[in-house]
């Protein structure tokens, strides 16, 4: 059973020549007890595929539904059984962090001991206990974002939605966050994860939705959609930069296309056949020539390569986020 489904969602924001179509007939299926990571560039529909889903907007046409309950007709019962945790923090900055935890298990009509048991659970596993008794307003960015994601875990609800959970985390912080979100899964959680960070989408996806301008482009699982992008990259650095143009020459003859040459970085880049053969073949050209090389390897695509290839953009390009485009 998929305990998360979409067809055909359409949202347009706007109207005449500004109008904008932030969701272009958006299909989606989560089976439950799985993880399906939402990636595309900023502005591409994410957020506003969580708000469908989550009840918070309704969308032109096109069919939602929760563990079997329609999202548009059923709105109250699907937020009973999600949690959702968005990409700013809402915690009622006056209140202490426990307060807030506890706070939200009464919202949910959790009895008074048990939201406080939980409160005491959750402050725990996101490191919190020491800053527990302080108003939010005093806690850092990070902190906020913890509490939050632990404030959609007070109930412990079957199906979750993080929208960029580990957004403006340092790098150990999100780490431990991605621990958390494995261990809801392995607890029986079905996960619907937007990101930007793409070694976060290979760690925790079962499956993979690429979206763009509102639209699904690809879909599959991490090694499924590398082997689109297909084959071995072979990476270059040469020591000195002079040689950069006889390096690209010697690479073009060997690699399947011309490499792609960074001038700041001394790197070339090119898609290649042949594994360790190659490698070996390379590097003899390279000592004939002459060319001394800083580092040489030869890798696989990584969701990066992905990403680029599908969008023509970084994970982290700079469009105009959904926010602002609600907003016009």
């Amino acid at each position: 059973m998929a305990a998360i489904e979409a067809r055909g969602l359409v949202k347009t924001y706007g109207s005449g020549e500004k109008q904008v179509r932030a969701l272009d007939g958006v299909d989606l299926e989560v089976p439950e007890g799985t993880v399906l990571g939402l990636l595309g560039p900023n502005g591409a529909g994410k957020t506003t595929t969580v708000r469908v889903l989550t009840t918070l907007l309704t969308p032109d046409s096109g069919s939602a539904s929760v563990l079997g309950l329609d999202v548009l007709r059923e709105p109250q019962r699907v937020r009973e059984r999600i949690g959702l945790s968005g990409q700013y923090a809402a915690v009622d900055e006056n209140l202490t962090g426990r307060e807030n935890l506890v706070m939200v298990g009464r919202l949910y009509h959790v009895g008074k001991k048990e939201a406080q048991r939980r409160a005491e659970v959750l402050l725990e596993q996101f490191g919190l206990t020491d800053a527990a008794e302080r108003p939010t307003k005093t806690y850092s960015g990070g902190m906020r974002r913890r509490l939050d994601l632990a404030a959609a875990l007070v109930v412990r609800p079957p199906v979750m939605f993080l929208d960029e959970p580990t957004t403006g985390l340092d790098p150990r912080t999100r780490i431990a966050m991605w621990d958390v979100i494995a261990d809801l899964v392995e607890g029986g959680a079905t996960l619907l994860l937007t990101t930007q960070y793409l070694e976060e989408a290979d760690r925790l996806a079962d499956s993979i939705v690429v979206v763009d301008h509102g639209k699904v482009i690809a879909r599959g699982t991490a090694d499924e959609l590398k082997t689109q992008v297909g084959g071995e990259r072979l990476q270059l650095v040469v020591h000195d930069r002079d040689r950069l143009a006889d390096a690209a020459e010697i690479l073009g003859r060997l690699a399947l296309a011309a490499p792609s040459v960074d001038v700041r970085t001394r790197e070339l880049l090119a898609p290649v056949s042949g594994g360790a053969k190659l490698l070996v073949e390379t590097v003899r050209e390279l000592d004939n020539a002459g060319i001394t090389v800083d580092d040489l390897a030869l890798r696989r695509p990584t969701l990066d390569d992905v990403f680029l290839a599908l969008t023509g953009k970084a994970a982290e390009g700079a469009e105009d986020s959904e926010e602002q485009r609600e907003q016009q």
